[in-house]
């Protein structure tokens, strides 16, 4: 027989599942180019260090959309999560591993885009304010890197058919249809 949850057992799941989709808010956010959504996951006075020191959220906010805005697309996809929660603190490593379509300059054939893949983790200090778990700190570390032509097809076969296409906000798909009412 299984014996039921107990309630700090509950409490835990709960603050667990909070945290996940922190990250999977984040991952949202940079890909959608959403600053709104990205404000979302850290909190006012987070300390955000991507590799070149330590900046406050807003300043690292600012400098990823001027960064993503020159790209076509991304795509960050997050995996293995170890979180350790203690009380309204927590701490957590979440691998990652993203794509990005950036601009070539290839002067003849193909798009002359890069594709750009980064596999690293974030490590983050994240606190339970007023009921929401947001990340306090980040430290990224990347592990690895691949680049090269970009070798995605639009065009041809099923592509034909696949017309609805992925961008950033406000004129992706998601975004109307997360503003619609269930």
């Amino acid at each position: 027989m299984v014996e039921p949850l107990s309630e700090l057992d509950m409490r835990r799941l709960a603050d667990r599942l909070a945290i996940d989709e922190v990250f999977a808010r984040y991952c949202r956010g940079i890909d959608r180019c959403d600053p709104d959504e990205l404000a979302r996951v850290f909190t006012k006075d987070a300390r955000i260090d991507y590799g070149d020191g330590p900046k406050p959220r807003d300043e690292t906010i600012t400098g990823l959309m001027a960064g993503l805005s020159a790209m076509r697309l991304t795509q960050h996809n997050i995996g293995n999560v170890i979180c350790e929660i203690a009380g309204q603190r927590a701490r957590a490593e979440t691998y990652c591993v993203a794509l990005h379509i950036l601009p070539g300059n290839e002067p003849s054939g193909g798009s002359g885009e890069i594709e750009m893949v980064v596999g690293g983790r974030y490590l983050d200090t994240l606190e339970k304010r007023t009921g929401k778990w947001r990340i306090a700190e980040r430290l990224y570390v990347m592990d690895w890197n691949r680049q090269g032509p970009a070798t995605m097809n639009e065009v041809g076969g099923l592509y034909d058919t696949l017309a609805r296409r992925g961008s950033r906000a406000p004129d992706d798909p998601s975004c109307a249809w997360w503003a619609k009412a269930l």
